[in-house]
């Protein structure tokens, strides 16, 4: 900020910032202090509503590098070249807890990327984990109640969440994950993201391919235990945001390699499970991980509640040869995401320097609203018109999907000869290490003890014994250790 005189919103000169205005010395404060007002009303409006699910975060800007040719794939302007630099911002977050919430406790982490692209920003909103909790964003509201506080105690519920996860067994997997040693990051620079959809890229010629990202952390994998976590939660509750923000400050830049998993379209209708299931990963046998960039954290944000807080990511945010996928969740959050940020930040938040393009212009003919800026003067606000202005190229960024059968309707998701919520959860704990499951079954036990009525546990036990009947014996002995 440039030193000068102290000013009100309005440039005025502020002759005393110290004392408000009375009638006499020690009267009552005075209407007519019009600075006073100002402070106290601006004061009142200074939050925001919080995110209704990863209100916790921290961010940082950086640069994503191409390192190798992906353009048989895709025709993003912004992956056309090997040694492409694109500006980046990067927001990491926990879940369910609100905005004063801890770093240090057992929950999904959100990896939520903008790529500042020549042709518009790209939005790519994912987690640190490569599934999710449910395939359809349906039941997404109901699956985020059980996170938050019970209405009448105003408390998290053991009984809440148990209860959702076993009524619901495509969960098995994602809680496997959670509940196991990668359940809580030591920092945001030591964990893994995802980009955890199925996504659309279409090449120059028309050709579509299905693909999964992947970013693998360049300073490895550290995580803490849940003994750990405790103390460090309640010590230092900005542990993870002040662990990026130094690192930063110190020039040890954190990086992750980005690789990306790649269908041909005509793969999926046979493929052994549905490739749009949330639930599910696909095996690195089946579609390896091609490495294609780096991106690399260097910048951290001058002001937190502007740049962090007011930030707005959404997957509908897409470029030319990038799009969605038929996944129920994705095409569910298409829309969630800008309507979240519409009510929470404003419907001309995309105005805001951390939200709108930096490498090109955003030409539309939305006009008004709460905060709008004026930005296009007197310009015609309709299309078409025959005053000049922005045009539609006629060429769609992504590719139609192909018709599929039955009509619309309330359809379940198509099942594939492999299509089985417990499959892939008896698949990771299979690969676990004697010790790594141990630790799993202590973590899962150790919440279920918490749950109050025992056709909960039983049907939540249930569930992982499907997934691995060792991995369920072993629970249902260590929960009755517990519970007496």
């Amino acid at each position: 900020m440039t030193q000068g005189p102290l000013t009100t919103e309005a440039g005025a000169p502020v002759a005393d910032n110290q004392n408000s205005e009375t009638s006499g010395v020690g009267g009552p404060v005075l209407v007519q202090d019009q600075l006073l007002l100002e402070k106290l009303a601006h004061f009142n409006r200074e939050r925001i509503p919080e995110r209704v699910v990863h209100a916790r975060g921290a961010g940082a800007y950086g640069t994503f590098t191409v390192t190798a040719d992906v353009t048989p794939y895709t025709r993003a302007a912004f992956l056309s070249a090997v040694g492409k630099e694109t500006e980046v911002f990067l927001r990491f977050s926990t879940v369910a807890g609100n905005l004063g919430a801890a770093d240090a406790v057992r929950d999904p982490r959100g990896f939520a990327l903008k790529f500042y692209t020549e042709e518009g920003n790209y939005d790519l909103v994912g987690n640190n984990t490569p599934v999710f909790f449910i395939r359809d964003a349906i039941k997404f509201p109901d699956f985020i109640h059980t996170q938050k506080r019970d209405p009448y105690t105003g408390s998290t519920e053991p009984d809440n969440v148990w209860d959702f996860w076993s009524l619901s067994p495509e969960s098995t997997h994602q809680v496997t994950w959670l509940f196991g040693d990668r359940g809580i990051p030591a920092s945001y620079r030591h964990m893994d993201g995802f980009g955890s959809h199925t996504y659309q890229w279409n090449n120059a010629d028309g050709e579509v391919f299905w693909v999964k990202y992947h970013f693998k952390t360049d300073q490895g994998i550290r995580n803490l235990t849940a003994e750990e976590a405790d103390v460090l939660a309640g010590k230092d509750p900005d542990s993870h945001q002040r662990d990026l923000r130094e690192a930063i400050e110190r020039g040890e830049f954190p990086s992750w390699t980005v690789g990306v998993q790649i269908m041909p379209a005509a793969d999926a209708a046979a493929y052994r499970f549905n490739p749009f299931d949330l639930t599910k990963v696909w095996p690195h046998a089946d579609y390896p991980v091609i490495e294609f960039g780096r991106l690399e954290l260097n910048r951290n944000p001058r002001n937190v509640f502007a740049e962090v807080e007011q930030s707005i990511f959404s997957p509908a945010h897409f470029v030319p040869g990038i799009g969605p996928s038929p996944d129920k969740m994705l095409q569910g959050r298409l829309f969630a995401y800008g309507d979240a940020h519409r009510y929470r930040v404003g419907i001309n938040a995309d105005h805001l320097p951390v939200n709108r393009p930096h490498a090109t212009e955003a030409r539309t003919h939305s006009r008004d609203g709460h905060l709008y800026d004026g930005r296009h003067g007197g310009e015609k606000n309709y299309e078409p018109n025959s005053f000049g202005g922005p045009y539609q190229t006629g060429r769609p960024l992504w590719q139609p999907f192909d018709a599929v059968p039955g009509g619309t309707g309330a359809h379940p998701t198509p099942r594939h000869a492999e299509d089985d919520d417990f499959v892939q959860a008896g698949n990771l704990y299979r690969l676990m290490r004697e010790d790594e499951k141990e630790r799993l079954v202590a973590n899962l036990s150790g919440a279920l003890a918490g749950v109050s009525r025992d056709d909960i546990v039983e049907r939540a036990v249930e569930n992982f014994r499907r997934a691995d009947d060792d991995f369920g014996k072993r629970l249902e002995a260590a929960v009755q250790a517990l519970r007496g």
